[in-house]
């Protein structure tokens, strides 16, 4: 499928002499079996090619059809039959950015004008095809009445120009989040869909990152303004020159596209590429290797505890964010092991889901091929009852690419957010009582009368959240003094906040970067693997600041390779003059000024947008 195609209804096209047989025989010659008109602000380009088709149909009704006509009109009903044509437009909401509304093929030109209306499209342009409408609506706004309408929303060329990801937009990364992470976007259309790059925008969106945590599905389209690519200019594409394969049971329908856009299984798009290269999706998660939304194991037989390890997995990534398993495929380089007999394994899997994980959790359990082996991938999603346990009192969370086991704060803070989703609890208002103590008394005033006697009132409200260091990532992290001095830590590592002794034991509070959270009476024997690296390194080889390769207020202590991954600890100097060190950071926790320091990274842009955009796209 080809979702972003212009027509002689844009003002940029560029074969003005083409018509409309022309634009069709060429989606035909490239083999599409689904395209969207995706005209600048318009929908003349429907209206138009409907228009011919009923001309035609009229004369032929009035048996008025010349030869030539009737071979026309022939052509139209035998491409109309081979391929699904879908109506749509490409918007330029509030400050520039595109996005692509495709509608289901019986939407009348009516409708689809009264949607470009309502988004502030001024009448007299309605026709023009022009990326240049004034001032128009809001990204988010489009999104919601796109999406309210019927219709299929996508951030078109998302990592371009003019698009989502504001590649040459100094806007905060709230704005950026917001853009890309909105309940009502179905997809990201992207320029470097077959990229490897770490950078890569599908990678950067893929829930991993901590503050995009929606995985978004990425596709590619042309984004055609001519009928042939330009040999003169290779970023200037054809119909069907960038392509996106999509898979579906029946045949091509505008319902079963949309299930597939709004549906969890991201392998059911992938770039389009010629049968003697397929794209392997377990190939690509295998080389992008486990991470806070996927793990893998090579084996899920009882022996050595493995199935109990995939069963840990299923109810972290319940836990956490959601995330996908893949069995029969490890990370090492070679051919993966598969897995013999998958029916049975998916069976098992099943079984021991049901049996052992509670609350009910609905996973999905299917198979993919890699280098001829069969692999069984569980899908899990971001639990709704949180939390979720195994054997009915084991609670685990996905820690970067380690599953571990809750410990008590983590446990208390799922807890409570569980009861606030349910309206059971209520977080407290800003400037409210911090105790329960004090919030029980606020109550019991507000229901007594002036002399002090109990008086007949409303229920009680749920009771409200006590305060602690829970909250908004903005609040919970950096600390004051960070904020003071207007510079973010990392956004993924922890830090060693507060050290205490009691007994001869010391006990810390590691804070985790990525969600702004902290747990306490840590010991270096209970501690995990990254908080054990950072209180050893605490303890044993506390970085003097002249040791540390310092630009202005950031420093690196230490860059190495660990576990598979290449790890930096940093080092910011405080207003108050003390330094705060960041231990086990990773590349995909590092935006400006931390870049600077990473090994072997293409560093041309921000952590916060994705690489290797197009050039500037129409």
């Amino acid at each position: 499928m080809d979702l972003h195609l212009h027509s002689m209804a844009s003002a940029d096209w560029k074969e003005p002499g083409a018509t409309w047989l022309d634009w069709l025989y060429k989606c035909e010659q490239r083999a599409l079996d689904v395209v969207a008109i995706t005209d600048h602000n318009t929908v003349a380009g429907v209206a138009q090619l409907r228009k011919e088709i009923e001309r035609l149909q009229w004369l032929e009704a009035e048996n008025r059809l010349r030869p030539h006509e009737r071979r026309e009109l022939d052509e139209y009903r035998r491409l109309g039959d081979k391929i699904l044509v879908l109506p749509g437009f490409e918007f330029t909401a509030t400050f520039g950015f595109h996005i692509l509304g495709i509608f289901p093929p019986e939407t009348s030109v009516r409708q689809l004008e009264h949607i470009l209306l309502d988004l502030n499209v001024p009448p007299d342009r309605l026709e023009q095809g022009s990326t240049e409408v004034g001032a128009t609506t809001d990204v988010l706004t489009v999104y919601k009445v796109v999406r309210q309408a019927g219709g299929i929303v996508i951030a078109a060329h998302a990592n371009s120009t003019h698009g989502v990801a504001m590649r040459d937009f100094p806007f905060g990364g709230q704005t950026k989040i917001a853009y890309t992470q909105d309940a009502n976007l179905h997809a990201l259309e992207v320029t470097d869909l077959e990229s490897r790059s770490t950078r890569a925008t599908a990678r950067f969106f893929d829930g991993s990152k901590p503050e995009y945590p929606r995985r978004m599905r990425s596709v590619q389209g042309s984004d055609a303004h001519r009928l042939t690519r330009d040999l003169n200019d290779k970023n200037r594409l054809g119909i069907g020159d960038r392509v996106t394969e999509i898979k579906l049971s029946n045949a091509p329908s505008f319902k079963a596209i949309k299930s597939v856009f709004e549906s969890n299984d991201f392998a059911l798009t992938r770039p389009y590429r010629r049968k003697d290269e397929p794209f392997d999706h377990v190939a690509a998660a295998r080389a992008q290797g486990p991470n806070i939304v996927q793990a893998f194991h090579e084996r899920m037989s009882r022996q050595g505890g493995r199935l109990f390890t995939i069963l840990s997995d299923v109810v972290a990534f319940a836990n956490t964010n959601g995330g996908t398993i893949y069995l029969g495929a490890g990370v090492n380089p070679g051919p993966p092991l598969g897995v013999d007999d998958v029916d049975q394994a998916i069976g098992e899997l099943r079984a021991e889901i049901e049996g052992k994980v509670v609350p009910p959790l609905e996973v999905e359990i299917d198979t993919m091929e890699t280098q001829d082996r069969q692999i069984v991938r569980i899908q899990v999603p971001e639990g709704r009852d949180k939390p979720y346990c195994l054997d009915d009192s084991r609670i685990y969370l996905r820690l970067e690419s380690d599953t571990v086991q809750a410990v008590r704060d983590e446990i208390v803070r799922l807890v409570r957010k569980a009861l606030v989703d349910r309206g059971e609890l209520v977080e407290p208002a800003k400037g409210a009582s911090s105790t329960p103590a004090e919030g029980a008394k606020s109550r019991s005033r507000s229901r007594r009368g002036g002399n002090g006697k109990q008086t007949s009132a409303e229920p009680a409200p749920a009771p409200a959240l006590p305060a602690d260091e829970e909250g908004p990532v903005e609040e919970a992290f950096p600390a004051p003094s960070e904020r003071e001095s207007g510079l973010r830590p990392p956004k993924v590592g922890v830090q060693i906040v507060d050290v205490r002794e009691r007994g001869g034991v010391r006990y810390y509070t590691i804070r985790d970067l990525r969600n702004g959270s902290s747990v306490q009476n840590v010991t270096l024997k209970s501690a995990r693997r990254l908080w054990r690296y950072a209180i050893s390194q605490h303890e044993q080889t506390a970085p003097k600041p002249d040791a540390i390769q310092w630009d202005g207020d950031v420093g690196l202590v230490k860059a190495e390779k660990r576990a598979g991954k290449q790890r930096y600890d940093f080092a910011q100097r405080l207003p108050d003059g003390s330094v705060a060190v960041y231990y086990g950071v990773t590349e995909e926790g590092c935006d400006d000024p931390w870049r600077q320091f990473l090994v072997g990274q293409d560093l041309d842009d921000s952590a916060d947008t994705p690489m290797n955009g197009n050039a500037d796209a129409d």
